[in-house]
């Protein structure tokens, strides 16, 4: 049996329920879902320098699962639309890795040009930048804010519905695009919602994490056993363990 475990790199139990009830159920009862939430940060990741801390908070939320937990995770998935620490984690995992962001990126392409919906002003910079950095930014045709962060949209699910449809709605029409993505851990759900009012696919990003974690394992990656290649200092003691040396002599 495949075990899956989802880190959620903000402070939030409700973002970590809505990561577990979701990814649970769109993987299905043939993958055991587990659970990771940051131990520090931001309680919703929303500006440039939440998203830095959640970085670091998704490699401790990793290193502590894998000091705690009696099963190794057969893939890892960051619950977060922007996928903070991806590359971090995945040069140190052995296992395959991804985001929420990067999962639904490879979905929405296979439908053609696709548009990102999502809440919080802030988001549209960094989403181009991740889009550009793992080379999908050529079928992104464009990303729409709306004003609510992702945690105010999961507040009042009645009001973000509505406010969810109508971007999804405006994208298509002004960007021509054949898919939408409707992206954010608060957001799970949603898509599902919106879908009868949207004339292409609407995409949620968490189920879409899902849905690469069951086809996960198409890179192999290069390291055997999880570790990192730097000795630490100030961090926490399960992310101290797992330094290694992987040169001779010295790690600078």
């Amino acid at each position: 049996m495949r075990h899956l475990l989802v880190i959620n790199p903000n402070t939030s139990p409700k973002v970590s329920a809505l990561l577990q009830q979701h990814v649970q159920a769109a993987a299905g009862s043939h993958v055991v879902v587990r659970t990771a939430t940051a131990r520090f940060g931001a309680p919703y990741i929303a500006c440039e320098a939440s998203y830095a801390v959640a970085a670091h908070a998704a490699l401790d939320a990793w290193a502590l699962d894998l000091s705690t937990q009696s099963s190794a995770p057969s893939a890892v998935l960051i619950g977060c639309f922007g996928d903070p620490g991806l590359m971090a984690l995945r040069e140190s995992s052995p296992v395959p890795v991804t985001g929420l962001a990067e999962a639904s990126f490879i979905e929405a392409a296979r439908h053609g040009r696709y548009a990102i919906v999502t809440g919080g002003e802030r988001w549209g910079p960094m989403l181009q930048r991740l889009a550009q950095a793992l080379g999908h930014a050529h079928s992104l045709a464009g990303i729409h804010t709306v004003a609510p962060t992702g945690a105010q949209l999961a507040a009042d699910p009645v009001t973000a519905r509505a406010l969810l449809a109508q971007a999804c709605r405006d994208v298509v029409r002004q960007m021509g695009v054949q898919s939408v993505i409707l992206g954010g851990a608060g957001l799970a759900g949603m898509a599902a919602a919106v879908q009868s009012q949207v004339g292409v696919p609407v995409i949620d990003s968490v189920v879409a994490g899902a849905h690469w974690a069951l086809r996960a394992n198409a890179v192999p990656p290069e390291r055997s056993v999880p570790a990192f290649d730097v000795a630490w200092e100030g961090v926490s003691g399960e992310m101290a363990a797992l330094w290694e040396f992987t040169k001779v002599g010295e790690c600078i």
